[in-house]
């Protein structure tokens, strides 16, 4: 039997189609991360192969008191200068901080006191503790117990800002409160 040109040329392509079609069909082998129906027993997808995708990781959230600390969760207080009272303004600080701190007691809080550079380092020590326990008595006057709560004076020795000018005084007149895990 004798096949014209455009009788062959049509059975080509229709040839060229299917194979291009089945190969297009063809089952692909999952990726070697992915187990396989037969090694997850749980996996409930359809006898044809598929498998579920694996279950994304959750988003581990860090709640370390160092994570906390870098986050800022507690916020620094500051105060005028030679005086250790707490300002109104910054009593809506501690009350947020207590706030905090009531919520979360698996931590404990020190209370670092510091103060700008003028006056003796002995002064300042003094000054930056009186601070310090303010701060303290305020958080406990507030529901925190006295037993989450520690205290350590800087004086001078850890400022913020080395200019030497109000602003940056204000800046260091402070106390900063760093979270630690319960012993």
């Amino acid at each position: 039997m004798k096949m014209r040109w455009g009788t062959r040329l049509t059975s080509v392509l229709s040839a060229v189609l299917l194979l291009v079609f089945l190969a297009a069909c063809a089952k692909k082998a999952p990726p070697a991360s992915t187990p396989s129906a037969a090694e997850n027993p749980s996996s409930t997808g359809p006898a044809t192969g598929w498998t579920p995708e694996a279950p994304t990781p959750s988003l581990a959230v860090e709640s370390s008191a160092d994570a906390f600390n870098k986050q800022g969760v507690l916020k620094r207080i500051h105060f005028d200068t030679d005086k250790w009272a707490i300002r109104p303004e910054d009593r809506e600080i501690l009350k947020q901080n207590a706030a905090w701190l009531l919520a979360h007691p698996q931590f404990q809080v020190i209370v670092e006191g510091n103060c700008d550079e003028r006056n003796t380092e002995a002064y300042n020590l003094a000054l930056g503790e009186r601070r310090a326990n303010a701060a303290k008595e305020y958080l406990i006057g507030l529901g925190v117990a006295a037993n989450h709560i520690q205290t350590v004076s800087y004086g001078k020795s850890h400022p913020l800002c080395t200019e030497h000018d109000e602003t940056c005084w204000q800046e260091n007149r402070r106390d900063d409160f760093v979270l630690q895990h319960m012993k």
